[in-house]
């Protein structure tokens, strides 16, 4: 706050009812779960073997095709040397892959890679090494990047690592005299004991749990507690590990080790979520359960019925799963692309399949339902005094200050078109609230505890408490106004709620956040969600997501690093926004511009993919079921069968390809 007389600077202030103005609210710190390790765990090394492995096995294959090409029509080698590079990635790609695929057999594990697999060694029976060759391209290529999307969780915790400082700035060193009490040392964080004193210098991440012992400022919580506003800080308050400082120094007293700090709960719930989060069914995998034994028990009764081994091959030829293999994941690419081109980024794409197959939503507030800032909502004016003449002063005084309040009052005064009058003397000191000379007229901005303390009788006029915050506005000494102030929903919030039944099938939509209850059931009545879980803490919501999920397929849409455990463990997670790396890593899918309209289009762009991968996969499939059976009947040789599949592949990826085109609308609920 800068005085316009005087230079006096001071620092902003927060408020909720029922508070003090300048007071720091309190926080719960849960139990601690588990002792949480300071660095987080580093991925199964299973994991990063496979997906080392299956990358380097499709890039094998890719160039053994190339080289194939390059020597079969560009340098007229002959069919023997072209087909070496072939060789070589059949013997050292193929083969694991085979092996593999065996192990699934005897674990009685049915895919549509299995036939793939199959496919394999009846092309090299058949002297279709090509063919092979790209099966293990598609094969291993499929397989690196399910791997990397499992691996891809454990980013989350290495964001969470990096966003911590491993330093702390401790107070006090060798010696008994002031300057020895007075000297700042950096030191590890694993270092800091409970009672050791630590300096959080301007704009830096609070290392530690711990109270303010020295300084006034405040601190951005968001990302830890999900509610947009900064927290006062003065002597006495708690601080939280992760919260981000504001322009002035604090100085702390440390109430918890590092591994025991808030931030590292969250972690520690990240990894547990991790852990238990199920691997997913791809729709290939559920398609090829069935269709898999079919194709070979049909090559099996084909070789049996005629004693003829070559209808056994000749079945398999046109069994290859290429609708599954090729138009499927072409379905995905093409739905990833147009995602992109609409300003919706999918990290995993097996949220594409799932989302459409989710019954529950559910939504954290601030930031996801609301626009996460504070709007003046009320102003309730006492007998007497004229509501657009004190916003003009209270609002001319405000634009000097940096608080979220402050932002909101002087929004409403500009929606209104107030004029803006010259400040003559301003000061904000902590404690004291704002006071401002202005057109002659003497304005303070307090909390209710302050005026009752200052004026008794004064308090008497106050309005109830209400929920959410307020300030209490005072001319010339004389009680005036309570302004109050709400995180409104946004605009569309509503329609969107009301569309995801009939539209989407969703059975159930809730409203979890680790707001207070008078807040969030405000929000829940005004966009029509009864369902409604408030005052969570990062462990409570995940449970809530964890036990929901059990019992259907889930999406979760939530913006803070409060929210990255509960967007693992539900089946299908949204981050809203990018404001956190953390949130973007933990999330399948990121809708980069913040708005329920782009949440729908995500939802539209996985059913209008769902159902054309369909198309051509089941369509695919049902044409290869009867070149089968004619196969099996002698009438549709090895030869002819492979040309035959080659004709259902395009026709196949052709419909896929339709996915990427972008229809006349993408949404369909009234914003």
């Amino acid at each position: 706050m800068v005085s316009a007389t005087a230079g006096i600077v001071t620092c902003p202030r927060v408020v909720y009812s029922g508070a003090g103005r300048d007071a720091a609210p309190t926080r719960r710190i849960t139990p601690n779960m588990t002792d949480a390790p300071d660095t987080p765990t580093s991925p199964q090394p299973s994991r990063g073997i496979l997906r080392k492995t299956q990358t380097l096995i499709a890039l094998l294959a890719l160039a053994a095709i190339a080289t194939h090409l390059i020597l079969r029509f560009g340098a007229e080698a002959s069919a023997l040397a072209a087909n070496i590079p072939l060789f070589v990635a059949l013997g050292l790609g193929g083969t694991p892959l085979v092996v593999g695929l065996l192990v699934k057999l005897m674990r009685q594990q049915f895919g549509s890679d299995l036939l793939a697999g199959i496919s394999i060694v009846t092309a090299v029976l058949l002297d279709e090494y090509l063919a092979g060759t790209l099966v293990v391209l598609m094969l291993s290529g499929g397989e690196a990047l399910e791997a990397y999307a499992v691996q891809s969780a454990s980013s989350v915790l290495e964001a969470l690592a990096k966003r911590m400082p491993n330093l702390a700035h401790r107070r006090g060193g060798d010696g008994n005299d002031d300057a020895g009490k007075a000297r700042v040392t950096d030191v590890s964080l694993d270092d800091v004991r409970v009672g050791d004193v630590v300096v959080v210098y301007p704009h830096e991440i609070c290392p530690i749990d711990g109270e303010v012992i020295e300084g006034h400022g405040v601190m951005d919580e968001s990302y830890l507690t999900g509610e947009p506003y900064e927290m006062s800080k003065t002597p006495g308050s708690s601080v939280l590990s992760g919260a981000i400082n504001g322009e002035t120094a604090l100085t702390i007293r440390a109430t918890q080790l590092a591994r025991d700090s808030r931030y590292a709960k969250i972690m520690q719930v990240m990894r547990e979520s991790e852990q238990r989060k199920p691997r997913l069914r791809r729709l290939g995998d559920q398609l090829g359960a069935w269709y898999t034994p079919i194709a070979v028990t049909l090559a099996l009764i084909a070789w049996g019925v005629s004693g003829d081994a070559v209808r056994f091959l000749a079945v398999l030829v046109v069994a290859t799963p290429c609708p599954l293999l090729i138009a499927i994941p072409v379905a995905i690419i093409g739905s990833i692309s147009l995602a992109a081109r609409r300003g919706i980024i999918v990290r995993d794409p097996v949220v594409l399949e799932k989302v459409d197959t989710c019954r529950v939503a559910i939504f954290d507030k601030t930031g996801t339902l609301t626009y996460g800032q504070p709007r003046l909502t009320e102003q309730l004016t006492a007998d007497g005094v004229d509501a657009p003449r004190l916003l003009s002063l209270v609002s001319s005084a405000e634009r000097y200050s940096k608080h979220p309040l402050a932002r909101a009052i002087v929004a409403a005064a500009d929606d209104a078109d107030i004029d803006v009058l010259p400040v003559r003397e301003i000061s904000e000191r902590p404690g004291e609230g704002m006071r401002a000379e202005i057109d002659g007229v003497t304005i303070r901005v307090m909390s209710r505890k302050q005026l009752a303390a200052e004026q008794t009788d004064a308090a008497t006029q106050l309005p109830p408490t209400g929920a959410g915050l307020e300030c209490v506005i005072v001319m010339n000494d004389a009680y005036a106004a309570t302004y109050r102030f709400r995180d409104e929903p946004r605009g569309e919030s509503r329609s969107f709620i009301g569309h995801l039944s009939p539209k989407h099938h969703f059975d159930r939509v809730m409203l979890v956040s680790g707001d207070r209850a008078s807040e969030v059931e405000y929000l829940a009545a005004r966009v029509g969600i009864t369902e409604v879980h408030a005052g969570q803490t990062p462990e409570q919501k995940v449970e809530i997501v964890r036990k929901t999920t059990a019992e259907a397929n889930t999406v979760f849409l939530g913006d803070g690093i409060n929210d990255a455990p509960a967007l693992t463990a539900a089946t299908v997670g949204v981050a809203f926004g990018a404001n956190s790396d953390v949130t973007t890593e933990a999330a399948g899918a990121v809708i980069m511009d913040s708005s329920l309209e782009k949440v729908d289009e995500f939802l539209h762009i996985s059913q209008r993919m769902r159902r054309i991968a369909l198309q051509s996969a089941v369509g695919g499939m049902a044409l290869s079921v009867v070149g089968m059976i004619l196969a099996a009947m002698g009438y549709l040789p090895p030869v002819a069968g492979a040309v035959a599949q080659e004709a259902i592949d395009v026709i196949a990826v052709l419909n896929a390809l339709r996915v990427a085109i972008p229809p006349k609308s993408l949404t369909d609920f009234d914003a």
